[in-house]
């Protein structure tokens, strides 16, 4: 499953706004490629994409960018059990947590929203007497297609 499209295009451009967060060309073509994004993003992809908004992006904001919105809570990073290597992902921070499920074989990232995890949070909160901010799922497996091309090996093997 892609992630889902912003539901407002330019959210996090107003929430930059909101927040009283200088807005300038390079990073108004950062937020540009993460509200956007079908997939998730590593900084180099972020820095491609956005250098064709405005070829005056580099690296060093866009760093600095991806650190102020996770400062911010406006997007997430993420390693996807380090599927390519040891890359970190970054994607808008949506308004329900969800589940990544990362297929051990092909690579395929799929995201999942569940009830239950919601109710599993409320019941560490709950139980834990515990104020859950911040929830993160990985599940490393085999995708449908993976599994019907190679039977799978033993869960040992990664």
């Amino acid at each position: 499953m892609p992630l889902p499209q912003t539901e407002v295009p330019g959210r996090l451009q107003a929430q930059f706004s909101e927040r009283g967060i200088r807005m300038t060309e390079q990073r108004r073509a950062i937020l540009r490629v993460m509200e956007t994004a079908s997939k998730h993003l590593d900084a180099s992809q972020i820095l491609r994409k956005a250098q064709k908004l405005d070829a005056s992006v580099d690296r060093s904001t866009v760093y600095r960018t991806l650190r102020l919105l996770k400062r911010h809570g406006m997007i997430d990073e993420l390693d996807l059990m380090h599927i390519n290597g040891e890359g970190h992902y970054y994607e808008r921070r949506l308004e329900r947590d969800h589940i990544h499920m990362a297929c051990l074989r092909c690579g395929k990232i799929t995201e999942f929203v569940s009830d239950e995890f919601e109710k599993l949070k409320q019941r560490v909160e709950r139980d834990c007497r515990f104020h859950v901010l911040v929830s993160r799922l990985e599940i490393g497996g085999y995708c449908a297609t993976c599994r019907r091309s190679q039977p799978a090996p033993n869960r040992d093997e990664k």
